[in-house]
């Protein structure tokens, strides 16, 4: 199975210093992303950092990371089934945060379970396979 690794995820084990290859012990062989949004959003905190001590934490911890699992970018699919997924939850007054709706339609557009710390935002999403680590 492949997985999606949400930026929570990623914030939290750079915070603790926890090797996340610690995590994924036994489970070498699923395939694991990040996606362009998460890259942003990890890149975001970098430049927000308030030393250059932390930034440059920060930047080595993306780097790393960057180097290790590859980054799913935006396509014609993905921006269909977040179109869709956008109009049926403001429909039904239940829209989740922008980045989190592209982040839900590129697991969804491409079979991808969804690793986050934000399950309660997720778990609502119809055909979401979401796994909290």
């Amino acid at each position: 199975m492949a997985v999606l690794i949400d930026s929570n995820v990623l914030i939290r084990f750079e915070k603790q210093e926890t090797p996340i290859h610690e995590k994924i012990k036994g489970r070498e062989k699923e395939s694991l992303f990040i996606f362009v949004i998460t890259t942003s959003e990890l890149l975001h905190g970098v430049y927000r950092a308030t030393s250059q001590r932390i930034k440059t934490k920060r930047l080595a911890f993306v780097e790393a990371v960057l180097e290790h699992y590859p980054m799913l970018e935006l396509d014609l699919a993905t921006a269909r089934t977040h179109a869709q997924l956008w109009s049926t939850l403001t429909s039904q007054g239940k829209m989740i945060g922008l980045h989190d709706s592209w982040i839900v339609a590129t697991c969804l557009t491409h079979g991808l379970i969804l690793v986050t710390y934000n399950t309660k935002e997720f778990q609502r999403i119809p055909g979401l396979q979401v796994e909290q680590w």
